[in-house]
């Protein structure tokens, strides 16, 4: 029998944080299963993580992080392959991180579109100094993963060698089918009850749907849960904010009708995955999306509905309220679809097969 593979996950975060968790470690015991051994070697701690949602930069841990992974990268010879999140050293030359990574066959990963940090920095020196990191370490990559189509066409403009989609998704074994959980609470006649979820840093894409949120509040009660991040203030909506949890969250968006996922239209967006989506549609919701992006490709008739306008995000929304039984049926289809598609099931064996064939191609080289 052959022995399990070691492969090192340089992930930017612990597991609090979002990225690292959902494109990495939700994945280890699929991996474990499929005769890999992941090692975990996150940037920073989770307390960092902690304090940078409530808007706190922990300097000295940033010192410690860096030092981390310093001393990380000096034993990466020792994996058959490393899995990298976005970069290595934020901030820092591409010709460190080239030093780090010797010989050793690397996957890297993309959920957002860290290049702009560089590329589009209003610091000329940044754009000089750091402009084509990105680039260059998709260069150096075996595989580059990537979560929707504009990192991938950015993948390929760089010259990576392989680019592959994986979609980030949610594990079924935490999202039961709707049928089969007990609801949170009993649905309240006449209430509209919209989800959202995400971080302190996302919160103010909300403003973008606070006017046909407003308009709809003078003909129906709506609630909005806001989980994750402080509510804002919408004049006839009933706001909450929630505490977000790993363990609470398909209960929190289970007990909604309805999830949405405003965006602004910049290079950014267009960087960024669908992952809310997933989580609604996990949970047996229909969804109601800016058309930006990963949305276009996620959200399909029979799921819910594309904003352009206000308007749109205002007849959207209540054509749902209006109509229990497109709920329904929506969020079945978008149940159906995570099954197919959206969950760890399905993208982990893809996941393990990357890596499997990333450390054979760096061995049949080598030999």
């Amino acid at each position: 029998m052959s022995r399990p593979l070691k492969v090192a996950f340089l992930t930017r975060y612990s597991r609090n944080g979002a990225s690292s968790r959902i494109r990495a470690m939700q994945y280890f015991p699929l991996l474990e299963a499929a005769g890999i051994t992941p090692t975990l070697l996150p940037l920073h701690t989770a307390a960092y993580v902690t304090a940078l949602n409530q808007g706190r930069r922990d300097w000295q841990e940033v010192i410690k992080a860096y030092a981390r992974r310093l001393f990380d990268g000096a034993r990466l010879q020792d994996f058959d392959a490393i899995w990298v999140e976005k970069e290595l050293l934020p901030m820092l030359p591409y010709g460190l991180e080239r030093l780090l990574l010797g010989r050793v066959p690397m996957v890297l990963d993309f959920d957002d579109a860290i290049f702009h940090n560089y590329d589009r920095s209003s610091h000329a020196l940044v754009r000089t100094l750091l402009g084509d990191k990105i680039d260059a370490l998709m260069r150096r990559a075996h595989t580059v993963t990537v979560g929707n189509a504009y990192l991938g066409q950015r993948a390929r403009q760089a010259g990576a060698r392989h680019v592959e989609f994986l979609p980030s998704v949610i594990d079924l074994g935490r999202y039961p089918a709707p049928g089969d959980q007990a609801p949170a609470a009993a649905p309240e006649p006449g209430l509209l009850r919209i989800a959202w979820i995400g971080s302190p840093s996302t919160q103010p894409y909300l403003e973008l749907v606070r006017r046909p949120l407003e308009r709809l509040a003078a003909r129906y009660r709506i609630r909005l849960d806001v989980i994750g991040a402080q509510a804002p203030q919408f004049a006839g909506v009933e706001c909450r904010s929630l505490p977000w949890s790993e363990e609470a969250e398909c209960t929190q968006l289970s007990a909604c009708d309805v999830g949405i996922m405003p965006l602004h239209d910049t290079p950014w967006e267009q960087g960024k995955c669908s992952f809310k989506l997933i989580q609604y549609m996990a949970c047996g919701l229909p969804v109601v999306a800016s058309a930006v992006g990963s949305n276009i490709d996620v959200v399909s008739p029979e799921l819910g509905f594309l904003a352009r306008s206000d308007d749109e995000w205002e007849q959207a929304l209540a054509g749902l309220a209006d109509s229990p039984a497109l709920r329904a049926s929506m969020g079945r289809a978008g149940r159906a679809a995570v099954e197919q598609r959206y969950c760890t099931q399905v993208v982990g064996r893809q996941l393990a097969t990357l890596l499997q064939q990333a450390a054979d191609d760096s061995r049949r080289h080598l030999a």
